[in-house]
């Protein structure tokens, strides 16, 4: 699903390159058609932040984030012009409803403007629309179920003005909880079964939020934010050992930090995530008709963090592991494979949005 930008911005023309925007960095993403028929990674690159640059999904400093992204756009090698961006799930609102099946396309868009204005807590005419219909109801065969997605339009301009500050087109507005999906489907292929029947736990540890997005078959069935994130450990560093909060990341990244970093703080903070994972967990079970969880996918620069999957498989008892959202792909020759390994986890958000280039 993507939200409606305007006509000029509606074309999708390969080749295209996904750009995240968090609040910790800048990360981009380039993928063409392989030769066997797979993706191909083409390049990729993750430029850092000043701090503050993007809080709370707003860009706060739009120049520092465009320069940003610029240097990543000349790092990764991309000749791209389009790019696909994605809005954080708290910049939208989506909504199931149910409209009469058999209408044309023009006739659904009237008829979910007017549901729109139920849900929606500004004018109608402040915002980006869109829907897809999923398909038939399960209990109302003349029915058919239908998301629909909608945000301010200042949220999708100021992303669509650093795209162009750096001299990109953007021509695909996503929704990050979306854009998991689609890793997860590519993903899922090199599950036991492709994944079918098994209940998948995608828990992304960004910077200052984890996002928990649970799905079955395809289909989403659980999401949920907590304010925990990878920063928290970036500033205890800072508090322990005197740095600023750049040098922290850097050295926390590149693991130059004193003998006495692991028992201080990084295995608290390893417990702390596998505990709030675990808390996650079970507000899903008590929240929905689910008893289970079949594998947990942990996604996000903190994710690498040694001994972070083995501590939440222990607490939640569930088998976990790490995204390679690159599973199967083919590399381009700039790419080096050791580097993704440590990187991949990071650039899941970025890696989804490439693939919005070979949409049908």
């Amino acid at each position: 699903m993507k939200l409606s930008l305007p006509a000029f911005l509606s074309r999708k023309v390969p080749p295209l390159v996904g750009v995240d925007l968090s609040s910790s960095s800048v990360k981009v993403v380039e993928l063409s058609q392989g030769a066997k028929g797979d993706y191909r990674l083409e390049g990729y690159a993750i430029e850092f932040l000043e701090r503050g640059a993007i809080a709370d999904g707003s860009i706060e400093k739009p120049e520092v984030v465009a320069a940003a992204l610029g240097r990543a756009l000349k790092r990764c090698g991309t000749k791209a012009k389009e790019a696909a961006l994605a809005l954080p799930s708290a910049a939208v609102i989506t909504k199931k409803i149910m409209l009469p099946s058999g209408l044309r396309d023009e006739d659904y868009e009237i008829q979910v403007e007017t549901e729109a204005s139920q849900y929606i807590p500004f004018p109608i005419e402040e915002v980006n629309l869109d829907f897809q219909v999923i398909g038939p109801s399960p209990n109302k065969p003349d029915e058919v179920d239908v998301m629909l997605a909608a945000s301010r339009k200042e949220k999708v301009e100021d992303r669509v003005a650093i795209a162009e500050m750096a001299g990109l087109r953007a021509t695909v507005m996503d929704v990050e909880p979306y854009v998991v999906r689609t890793v997860l489907e590519h993903v899922s292929h090199f599950l036991p079964n492709q994944g079918q029947g098994q209940i998948l736990a995608v828990i992304s540890l960004g910077n200052a939020v984890t996002s928990v997005t649970i799905s079955l078959n395809g289909q989403t069935v659980f999401e949920r934010e907590q304010m925990f994130g990878g920063g928290q450990l970036t500033q205890d560093i800072v508090r322990l050992y005197g740095l600023t909060y750049e040098e922290a990341e850097l050295k926390k990244r590149s693991a130059e930090l004193p003998d006495s970093y692991q028992s201080d703080l990084l295995n608290p903070f390893i417990e702390q995530a596998a505990a709030d994972i675990g808390r996650a967990l079970q507000f899903f079970f008590t929240s929905t008709p689910y008893t289970r969880v079949d594998r947990i996918i942990l996604a996000g620069g903190s994710s690498i963090l040694p001994g972070l999957a083995d501590a939440v498989s222990l607490k939640t008892q569930v088998p976990c592991e790490v995204i390679n959202p690159f599973q199967g792909m083919e590399f381009g020759e700039q790419v080096r494979e050791r580097q993704i390994r440590v990187d991949g986890p990071a650039l899941m958000i970025a890696s989804g949005l490439a693939m919005r280039r070979f949409d049908p």
